[in-house]
């Protein structure tokens, strides 16, 4: 019953921080849902089932949240005392906020225009900021240890994801058209 209350890095064995070797990740995956898999346990008592499958909920959930940047990052952030959820549009600096809106117009301008090239340029633009974003989370988060800074860094983080799910339909939208 002890695994069912360790973090998602423990229950992998992996370093709790922002910079993850996926390889790595998938392999502890892989040997905790071996060791853990319902299946495995189905002559067992209900009991060992019913924790087998929390286990296994608990596994799948900690993967993908730590699969995922924006996941692993807000989840490391809450495991120090700083909820990304409660920071909120105000707490982002001006420029960013500045920037949002500049992103927004082009997309809709695009959109609009119906335009793949300008929906590709705003695509490059946007992975070059997504970049640059994972850098200074893995920095605040991994070398300054500033889980303040690194939920502030991770409301833009989604703000990026959710923005670049946009383009992937704005594209898909003229693609079906």
């Amino acid at each position: 019953m002890s695994a069912l209350k360790r973090n998602h890095f423990e229950l992998f064995g992996l370093p709790a921080s922002f910079a993850v070797d996926p390889a790595a990740l998938d392999g502890a995956f892989r040997r905790v849902q071996g060791a853990i898999h319902p299946d495995r346990h189905a002559g067992a008592g209900e009991a060992e089932r019913r924790v087998a499958m929390q286990l296994a909920t608990q596994a799948n959930e900690a993967y993908r949240t730590l699969r995922e940047p924006a996941r692993r990052a807000a989840y490391l952030c809450a495991l120090h005392g700083e909820d990304p959820k409660t920071h909120s549009n105000t707490s982002m600096t001006p420029a960013f906020l500045m920037q949002q809106m500049v992103w927004r117009e082009q997309l809709e301008e695009a959109r609009d225009a119906r335009s793949a090239s300008a929906l590709e340029a705003l695509r490059a633009e946007l992975d070059g900021a997504h970049a640059s974003l994972l850098a200074r989370i893995g920095a605040a988060i991994d070398e300054r240890h500033d889980y303040a800074q690194g939920a502030d860094l991770v409301c833009q983080l989604m703000f990026l994801d959710k923005l670049g799910t946009e383009i992937d339909a704005a594209e898909d939208h003229l693609l079906q058209a």
